[in-house]
């Protein structure tokens, strides 16, 4: 039986040791008004204090509603929210790169353009960490927010959500995450919010073609056959090129 808070507290002694032992000053993360930033977030303030944190909205063609629930994350646990709209580099740059294709058919760029955003978003987290390692002479580290459903069907960005310097959720399916979400305080609206990615206009289980439960019960052995597991473990292994780099050595 998954115990809320005594996993919140090994989290918390992950988090605070790993800092010690580092000699770490801060940590800064994208809020997309999610459950699984929130909760990111509300561990990294309970654990090393919320002034020590820096959550950041980087909107590129984005929800107003999505801001919202950023905002309301922020003040339920004191740290401080920064805004970088990305929607006018997010533009200049597919201008630009259709320039150098030469291609002017949209529908050939659709998945360059879903994954340009958090590989934006990302960039943006690093030079906001650098930015305040500078300001407080002490280090900034980037959190990663991907939770463990995510991580085993490939449902991340190279080079985007998948660069992180610390992850709390990995091992944690979204059930999981939900328990430490309500047990922290995240806002019910935030912890309960259909998960997606806010690019697409789908959820995550509509673009995915499965349910995280169901991905829950595959990881935990629970699913072992029938069309849904075919599903997910055909994700699972068309995602593996994700998590190693081939790499030729002499």
């Amino acid at each position: 039986m998954f115990n809320p808070e005594l996993e919140t507290n090994k989290i918390l002694e992950f988090i605070r040791k790993y800092f010690k032992d580092n000699n770490l000053g801060g940590v800064v993360l994208g809020i997309s008004g999610g459950k699984d930033s929130g909760v990111v977030a509300g561990l990294m303030s309970l654990a090393i204090g919320k002034e020590n944190v820096i959550g950041i909205t980087l909107p590129c063609h984005s929800r107003e509603n999505d801001k919202k629930d950023a905002i309301s994350v922020a003040n339920k646990f004191g740290f401080k929210l920064l805004n970088i709209d990305l929607t006018e580099v997010n533009d200049t740059f597919e201008s630009e790169a259709k320039k150098a294709l030469e291609i002017n058919d949209d529908s050939l760029l659709k998945n360059s353009s879903i994954n340009l955003k958090p590989r934006l978003r990302m960039a943006s987290c690093y030079y906001i960490a650098a930015a305040m390692s500078a300001i407080k002479n002490k280090t900034y580290i980037v959190a990663g927010t991907s939770n463990k459903c995510e991580l085993y069907v490939g449902y991340f960005t190279k080079g985007g959500d998948s660069v992180h310097d610390i992850s709390v959720l990995a091992d944690l399916t979204v059930e999981e995450v939900i328990k430490i979400g309500e047990y922290i305080g995240v806002p019910d609206e935030v912890i309960h919010k259909a998960p997606d990615d806010g690019l697409s206009g789908l959820t995550d289980e509509q673009k995915l073609g499965v349910k995280y439960s169901n991905i829950a019960k595959v990881i935990n052995g629970e699913l072992t056959s029938g069309e849904e597991y075919d599903k997910i473990e055909k994700l699972h292994k068309n995602s593996s090129h994700k998590f190693t780099i081939p790499t030729y050595k002499k």
